[in-house]
């Protein structure tokens, strides 16, 4: 046998085990930690409190958002929750919004239209919006979320009953993502998946060395904690004010819960790839705490487990074959337990956020893709280009020294 190819086989065999031992480790992490996670569902078996159900308010910011608003106001206008208010601040809108809510509001009471016509020029157009709706908002709850989810009829009773039950200052959700095309389908499954290893469901909730996270696509507040924290103006110069809420809160002394709520929740986020690339990236570099060396550190071990993995696997059939019979059988076993590792940790997490499993196939791509989202997060960082969102322009200071700046600072513009 030649020792060149003896050495190369037992190099993708020896890569090839420790995927699979990867894998199975991971497979046990992920179904562990989302058996053990909390449902929103189980809010529901929480009785009414003895002095009634507290009023909720829910704030929906939305810029020109004809595309999903009336889908959005006829899923909260359905809820049965009894105590209830819908706040919907149109934020400098131009497109039909307002003529497409207007019949709900003649119809449904409970239903508030806001027409916010400008913007401070160091707020973001999505925190000033919400800010707006908080203020006029009466309710003892907060609830803040997007044009672009639809609610079940009993989130918000689910919600509520949850978030009393557990004493928690906020509660946030993790909503099933619709994906309407197909890069959709490949990319928002490993994207979350990355975003969960960074947040695992179990460290957002324990009791010790917590590590708070919430989505802003559904965020229920409070009232006294969210004024206690300062509200929407202690985040109004965060690119991604979820997660400052998350830490906000947590440092203020009271508790943030993060719950499943696939079957209660859904939410379309982006309507192109290029919207997603960009939006997910905002959401690395902030839940990476603008480290540059941790969004590079993930974007590798993104690439070598999603794509390197299925090519280690080739490669070692490959060299297992021009080895000899040995160790052909031996490149075989390690590469089917490789794979069935690896589409069992895949699968059950795909199943656990309603996307299609068939799509377990294509996650090399998605892969490929989230680790380049990563990867260009860092470069942006490191060189200080600016990132868009909510009509500002963010200039992010590196929180690992990158670019030879002071830690922390951030330079905002309209």
């Amino acid at each position: 046998m030649n020792s060149a190819v003896s050495s190369l086989a037992w190099f993708f065999i020896s890569y090839g085990a420790l995927v699979a031992l990867f894998y199975a480790f991971v497979a046990v992490r992920i179904v562990q930690m989302l058996t053990r996670a909390p449902r929103v569902r189980d809010g529901l078996a929480e009785a009414a409190p003895p002095e009634g159900w507290p009023l909720v308010s829910i704030v929906v910011p939305a810029h020109n958002e004809e595309r999903v608003i009336a889908t959005c106001v006829a899923s909260l206008l359905a809820s049965d929750y009894p105590e209830l208010e819908v706040v919907v601040v149109l934020d400098r809108c131009s497109d039909r919004s307002r003529e497409l809510l207007r019949p709900f509001a003649e119809r449904d009471a409970r239903l508030r239209i806001i027409e916010n016509a400008t913007c401070p020029p160091d707020w973001a157009g999505k925190c000033n919006a919400a800010r707006v709706g908080a203020e006029v908002a009466r309710g003892e709850y907060l609830l803040f979320t997007d044009a672009d989810v639809r609610f079940d009829p009993s989130l918000v009773r689910a919600a509520v009953g949850l978030q009393r039950r557990d004493r928690r200052g906020l509660l946030s959700l993790l909503p099933r993502v619709v994906a309407a095309t197909w890069v959709e389908r490949i990319v928002q499954p490993i994207a979350a998946m990355t975003l969960m290893q960074m947040y695992p469901i179990d460290k957002v909730n324990r009791e010790y060395r917590r590590r708070p996270f919430a989505n802003g696509q559904f965020m229920l507040f409070e009232r006294s904690v969210y004024e206690r924290i300062g509200g929407h103006a202690a985040t109004k110069n965060d690119l991604l004010e979820d997660i400052a809420f998350a830490r906000l809160v947590d440092a203020s002394g009271a508790r943030v819960g993060l719950a499943i709520a696939v079957d209660m929740l859904e939410v379309h986020m982006y309507s192109s790839y290029a919207a997603l690339h960009e939006g997910w990236k905002r959401i690395f570099i902030e839940a990476s705490r603008r480290r540059v060396r941790q969004l590079r550190e993930k974007a590798l071990l993104v690439l070598a487990l999603g794509v390197g993995t299925p090519i280690a696997q080739i490669g070692a059939i490959a060299a297992g074959a021009a080895a000899g019979e040995t160790m052909l059988l031996l490149a075989g076993a390690v590469v089917a337990c490789g794979i069935g590792a690896q589409a069992v940790a895949l699968a059950v997490f795909y199943r656990t956020g309603r996307s299609l499993v068939r799509d377990v196939v294509s996650s090399p791509v998605g892969a490929a893709l989230v680790a380049r989202m990563l990867w260009q997060g860092a470069e942006d960082l490191a060189g200080r280009r600016p990132v868009r969102w909510g009509g500002r322009e963010y200039r992010l200071i590196p929180e690992d020294g990158f670019a030879g700046k002071k830690s922390g600072e951030v330079d905002a513009r309209s």
